[in-house]
C-alpha cells in the first residue's frame, strides 16, 4: 500500500494556515487615518474581504493534495483521471483510496492487473479475474478471447448496486463481463441494457 493510501485512509486533519491579527490592514494604514472612524470602518470592510481570499490562497497548495484536500473535492480530483463514479455516500476515506489508487495504477486499467487491484480495494478483499486473452500462434486463436469473469467474497462497504456501477466503468467496451460476489454472479454485460 502506497503512502498516499495510508495517509489517505488514516483520516487527516486540515494543515494550519498561518494566522493574521484581525487589523492586519488597519495596521498598514498611516497613524493619522486611523484616527478617523471614517476611515477605519471603510477599510475594515475591505478587511474583511481580504482575509477570506488570503485564507483561501494560504490553502491553495493543498486543494489538489488528495491526502488533505477538502472532501468536496475528491471527487471533482478524481474526474481528472477518469473516476466518475465516486458516490457521496461512499465512506470518505474509501473515495480518496479509489482516486489514489486510480491515479497510481491508471497505466494498468482495464487489463487482469487493473481490474484485480481494484476490486480488491473496492471490496477489501482478495479478488479473482480470469480473461480471454493471449497469445496464439496463427490460425490458432479461439473464437471469442474478448471476455473476463471476475470474483469477488464481498462488495465491501458498498451496496451491491454501488459496486456493479463501479467495476462496469473499468471494463474495456468490447469485452463481454461476468461479475461475482462469493458465489452469485451479480452482473453479466450481455444482460445490462445500459452497458
Amino acid at each position: 500500500m502506497s503512502a498516499l493510501v495510508k495517509v489517505a485512509s488514516a483520516g487527516l486533519t486540515r494543515p494550519r494556515t498561518p494566522r493574521r491579527p484581525d487589523d492586519w490592514m488597519l495596521r498598514q494604514l498611516p497613524v493619522q487615518m486611523l484616527s478617523h472612524d471614517f476611515f477605519v470602518r471603510f477599510v475594515s470592510i475591505f478587511q474583511e474581504l481580504g482575509s477570506t481570499l488570503l485564507e483561501d490562497a494560504d490553502g491553495v497548495e493543498h486543494a489538489v493534495d488528495l491526502t488533505i484536500a477538502p472532501e468536496s473535492s475528491i471527487a471533482w480530483l478524481g474526474s481528472w483521471i477518469g473516476v466518475d463514479k465516486l458516490d457521496n455516500s461512499m465512506p470518505e476515506a474509501l473515495r480518496r483510496r479509489i482516486v489514489a489508487t486510480a491515479a497510481r495504477t491508471l497505466s494498468t486499467r482495464g487489463t487482469v492487473a487493473g481490474l484485480t487491484s481494484f476490486l480488491e480495494l473496492l471490496s477489501g478483499s482478495s479478488a479473482e479475474v480470469v480473461e480471454g486473452g493471449g497469445i496464439w500462434r496463427a490460425g490458432e486463436v479461439p473464437d471469442d478471447t474478448a471476455w473476463v469473469r471476475m470474483r469477488v467474497a464481498r462488495t465491501g462497504s458498498l451496496d451491491e448496486a454501488a459496486f456493479v456501477d463501479m467495476v462496469r466503468d473499468e471494463i474495456p467496451a468490447h469485452v463481454t463481463a461476468e461479475l461475482w460476489v462469493a458465489d452469485r454472479q451479480v452482473w453479466n454485460s450481455e444482460q445490462d441494457e445500459e452497458w
